[in-house]
Order: C-alpha cells, then sequence, then structure tokens
C-alpha cells in the first residue's frame, strides 16, 4: 500500500534518477538547475495517487507524472522572465543566474521534454492522456495572458478574477489527478470526479495564498508578505477591497495604487488596515471553504482506495489550511 508520502518520495527518486544534460550544456544545465532547487512535487505525486486509487501499479504513471512537473517547472521558468523575478525557492532565477535568452529557450526545451515523458506511456490511454495534457497546457497560457492583461486594468470582477487562477493555477493540479485517473483505468465518470476535486482544491490553494500575502507570517509562508500589495497585484484581496471601499476609505486606496514612491513597509500596513475595515480577510476564508467543501464533495463520489482517498482529503487540508 502507498501513501501520499510514498508517492512523494518516488516522484523524488525518480526525478533524481533522471539525466537532463545533455550537449549543448548551455541549453540543458538550467533545466537541471531549476527542477533541482526543491519544490512540493503536488503534481506528479497527484498524478501517482490519482492513478494508484484506481490501480494497484504506478508504473506506467511515473513517467507522465515527471512529464506534468518538468511542464509545471517550465511554466515557472517562464513565468519569472515575464515577471522579472529575482528568486525562486530561495535560489537566484535561471535569467538571473543564466540570461532571459537562455530562461527562454530552456522553458522551450523544457516544454518538448515534458511532452517526451507524458508521451512515454504504452497502454491504451495515451491519446486521452495527450488530449488532456494539449488542453491544460493551453488553459495555463490562457491564465498566464489573463493575469498580465490585469495588471494594467482597474475594473477586474471577482468572476474575471476566479476564471483567472482557475486556468493559471487550479486546471494543472486537476489534470495531474484526471491524467493518473485515466492511465489506471477510471472510468469517464470517475476520472472526471476526481478532475472537479483538483480544480476546486486549486482554487482554494491559490484564495490561501492570496490570504497568506496579506496576512501569513514569513517563516511559514517562505517568501516575504505584502508582495502583491507592492506590486499592486489584482488577487481576490484587493479585487473586493476596490468594490467595497467607499469615501475617504476608498480614496486612500487609491492614492496607494498609484503612489510611486513609497515606503514599502508603510504601504503594507496601511492597505492592510483598508482591508480589516472592509472584510476582506473574511471573505476569502468564506470562499475557500466554499471551495474546499465542494473538493470534498466530488471526493465523497470517488470509487477507489478508502484509504488513498483519506490521504487526499488530508493532504487537500494542508494545502488549504496552510499555517499563518
Amino acid at each position: 500500500m502507498y501513501t501520499i508520502k510514498d508517492l512523494q518520495s518516488i516522484v523524488e527518486k525518480e526525478l533524481s534518477a533522471q539525466q537532463f544534460v545533455e550537449q549543448p550544456e548551455g541549453l540543458y544545465l538550467p533545466i537541471e538547475y531549476i527542477l533541482g532547487v526543491g519544490g512540493k512535487r503536488i503534481r506528479p505525486t497527484l498524478c501517482l495517487a490519482g492513478c494508484y486509487l484506481f490501480n494497484d501499479e504506478i508504473k506506467p504513471a511515473i513517467k507522465p507524472a515527471l512529464g506534468l512537473e518538468i511542464f509545471h517547472n517550465f511554466t515557472l521558468l517562464h513565468d519569472d522572465v515575464m515577471d522579472n523575478a529575482d528568486v525562486r525557492r530561495n535560489q537566484a532565477t535561471v535569467h538571473i543566474k543564466w540570461n532571459p535568452n537562455t530562461a527562454i529557450l530552456s522553458g522551450d526545451a523544457m516544454l518538448i521534454k515534458a511532452y517526451q515523458y507524458i508521451a512515454d506511456l504504452n497502454t491504451n490511454s495515451l491519446p486521452s492522456v495527450m488530449a488532456l495534457f494539449n488542453q491544460t497546457a493551453l488553459e495555463v497560457c490562457e491564465g498566464q495572458q489573463y493575469d498580465m492583461e490585469f495588471e494594467t486594468r482597474q475594473d477586474v470582477s471577482v468572476d474575471e478574477y476566479m476564471k483567472m487562477i482557475r486556468l493559471k493555477t487550479a486546471v494543472l493540479l486537476a489534470g495531474s489527478l484526471k491524467t493518473g485517473a485515466i492511465i489506471g483505468g477510471a472510468s469517464d465518470e470517475q476520472a472526471n470526479l476526481l478532475y472537479e476535486f483538483g480544480e476546486n482544491i486549486g482554487l482554494g490553494f491559490q484564495l490561501q495564498d492570496d490570504y497568506l500575502d496579506v496576512y501569513g507570517d514569513v517563516e511559514t509562508f517562505g517568501k516575504a508578505i505584502g508582495g502583491d500589495i507592492v506590486a499592486n497585484k489584482k488577487t481576490f484581496m484587493l479585487i473586493n477591497a476596490l468594490q467595497l471601499a467607499s469615501g475617504d476609505l476608498r480614496k486612500k486606496l487609491d492614492e496607494w495604487l498609484i503612489e510611486e514612491n513609497f515606503d514599502a513597509a508603510k504601504k503594507i500596513e496601511a492597505v492592510r488596515a483598508i482591508y480589516d475595515k472592509v472584510g476582506v480577510a473574511d471573505l476569502a476564508r468564506e470562499k475557500m471553504h466554499y471551495y474546499f467543501n465542494k473538493a470534498m464533495q466530488a471526493l465523497n463520489k470517488v470509487d477507489g482506495k478508502e484509504a488513498m482517498k483519506e490521504d487526499l482529503r488530508q493532504f487537500a487540508l494542508k494545502l488549504i489550511e496552510r499555517s499563518r
């Protein structure tokens, strides 16, 4: 019997056994670097879990699972270039350690590698797996485009934001679970229920990320608090605050959004105080729990190994209820 922890260990072992560096080294070293700087390996683990729910034999799902992890890191590599981010997982980003052109080209190579790994599947499920991956990969790109467009808009609605995070974050979690389920021989209905579980967990996960950026603790959150506020990033928190704040509160919020010369700590404190007054923290928590409950309802309808289902419940709970 496997647990989620066992599956995570399998992913780490298999990933570390892969040989990514070929010639020319300048193309492949950044791939080895980005895959070696850590990460929770959530997506490949979920892929293996989706398979194991329905089938004791998980070996056919290992290469596709690694492909999903390679694809996820490809998106991070290119996102870092677009965001001009200096650090990823406490290490220099690829475009900083090398240069932007290297990051773009190595990212392109990672996408091709992802396809090679996902297609390394000797079963009748290959066409379904590839169709799902194609859909998911395009949706992730659509989500990134929406995210970039939101940077220059002040009228982003909550519904638009939820659509964006569904595409940018949730569909890859959902697609990872469904990929494993397909390989494991699940019916379409069961695979779709698992997709629904992953999709809702992904939405809740991103909302929690938004919340923790404002109210988290740097030691447990793993990155600086208030980065979204400093960057005027359109998050669930800011969008709701813009809709709810009125009078002097709205005026102060607008002033902080257009101010170019500011002390970051003062801006974070001031905007957080506005969030407190309009109650966006409670709204975020309510929305998180709404999606978590939807996820649990879907998971409860899934057949398969009860022990793995319980592991997935606890795994989801940890994602949603990360410490402040």
